[in-house]
């Protein structure tokens, strides 16, 4: 596994594997690896000849107050699991660099409108943040597949309409959530939560299915499922943000007709900040 801190450096490797007529596929994400991050490094790996990971920590995504500071960092442990799976290229961005302009002044992309509902409406400037430093790591790297997991849905989609946009030659691919034996959805601020907390968590899985079920079985009271989810999670002890159901295409407010759905929930858990969504077919 080769690593990389520059853009120089990480620009040679990329026009080397090019020149060979090499594919690249990358999994840009935030580090403190765990089996769902893998999981996208071995699907990577059978869609690309190359395979690249990079571990930023990005601050213009976080937002006053936010845990940008506190943010788990584990890269000697992350660096071990990346050998392991057979990555190619680790690439861990210089803030500076990234951020020549400063990080108050530097260019920002924006996704309008569908960046300000759901997570965005309590974050606000957060997936500006995220969509400025993953159309950075597409311009550098160039890749033909860019992967992302599906538990931050509203991420993945507003990704997948910027590259659109921008007429960006990269395919972005969502990869299914990879779940704990009890329902809770791998993340990394998982690490936040104690104990006790740990143990109420999966409640917001719970939630999402006893939703996905009323739904598939015909309830299309679509307000009265938001409100009882939003009641199921407050009597488990969590702090629902928002509980959601939405058109899976494109997050706008879902219909009778609509036959893709996704129920979209966020929580907070003690000083964690929880997120996760279900796929409902109505056809």
């Amino acid at each position: 596994m080769q690593s990389v801190k520059d853009l120089t450096a990480l620009r040679k490797v990329i026009r080397e594997w090019k020149q060979n007529g090499e594919t690249i596929a990358i999994v840009p994400t935030m580090g403190n690896l765990h089996a769902g991050h893998l999981s996208l490094l071995e699907e990577a790996s059978k869609l690309s000849d190359r395979t690249v990971v990079s571990i930023f920590v990005n601050p213009i995504q976080f937002g006053k107050g936010e845990d940008y500071q506190s943010y788990p960092s584990t890269l000697q442990d992350d660096r071990d699991k990346l050998e392991g799976a057979g990555l190619d290229l680790l690439f861990t961005p210089n803030l500076q660099e990234l951020y020549p302009g400063g990080m108050d002044v530097d260019t920002r992309v924006n996704v309008p409108k569908i960046s300000d509902i759901l997570c965005g409406k309590s974050r606000p400037g957060h997936f500006s943040g995220v969509v400025t430093v993953v159309t950075k790591l597409l311009i550098n790297v160039t890749p033909d597949y860019a992967l992302f997991g599906e538990k931050d849905f509203q991420q993945l989609i507003i990704i997948k309409r910027m590259v659109s946009d921008l007429c960006i030659p990269t395919e972005i691919i969502g990869m299914p959530i990879i779940r704990e034996d009890d329902g809770l959805a791998m993340s990394s601020r998982n690490s936040y939560l104690s104990q006790a907390e740990r143990k109420l968590a999966p409640a917001i899985y719970q939630s999402l299915l006893t939703a996905a079920d009323k739904l598939g079985r015909g309830d299309t009271s679509f307000d009265d499922v938001e409100s009882q989810g939003h009641a199921e999670l407050e009597s488990a002890g969590l702090k629902p943000e928002y509980f959601s159901i939405r058109r899976t295409s494109d997050l706008g407010e879902a219909n009778s007709s609509d036959q893709q759905i996704s129920v979209l929930v966020a929580a907070w858990l003690g000083s964690a900040r929880l997120i996760d969504n279900i796929k409902v077919d109505l056809s």
